[in-house]
């Protein structure tokens, strides 16, 4: 078991997350007292999408390829069309989500950002939600879909959309305090 005070998490993200995916988990994990870091593909500033244009850029902390998943409890992948979308193009963005996967870490991903758990091949006979433009993806790689605020399988967390950010974080804590999942490889 991990108190989430000594928790050190993982977002990963490039351009185009949509704002409050990336913000939201960022900030409340870190009032619960967690230490969290923000990868982006190069280490530098992305910039979100904020609802129907560009928004304000965040800061990352390090390169997705410098992250390693030994360093964390958990990877959070926000949504937005356009982040996951270069996400899933990016092989040490997908090894990550394998490596967290392989070690039993927590793995979250909002909206559309089980994009990223689709190629990295960590969803089989997993259950799991999304954004409903999502659901025929999952279930074409062998997930149980769902639609409800959040699924849970393993320390695979999932949610829908910005409403359901709330239950989002919180399970991600309660994953966290679990510690390590012991996983069937997917």
């Amino acid at each position: 078991m991990t108190d989430i005070t000594d928790a050190k998490i993982l977002i990963i993200s490039a351009d185009g997350f949509e704002k409050v995916e990336l913000e939201v988990p960022r900030d409340k994990l870190r009032e619960a007292g967690a230490t969290v870091h923000v990868a982006s593909p190069d280490g530098a500033a992305i910039t979100s999408w904020d609802q129907t244009d560009w928004g304000p850029k965040a800061d990352a902390d390090l390169s997705i390829s410098d992250a390693r998943a030994e360093d964390y409890h958990a990877i959070v992948v926000p949504g937005g069309q356009i982040n996951p979308d270069i996400l899933r193009t990016k092989p040490e963005a997908v090894q990550l989500v394998k490596d967290f996967t392989a070690a039993g870490k927590i793995v979250a991903a909002i909206c559309h950002g089980p994009w990223v758990l689709i190629e990295a091949g960590v969803v089989e006979g997993r259950e799991m939600t999304s954004y409903p433009s999502l659901r025929t993806d999952l279930k074409n790689a062998g997930a149980h879909v769902v639609d409800k605020e959040v699924a849970t399988d393993q320390g695979i967390v999932t949610s829908r959309n910005p409403d359901d950010l709330d239950a989002f974080v919180k399970k991600i804590i309660e994953e966290v305090r679990e510690g390590k999942h012991d996983r069937q490889a997917a």
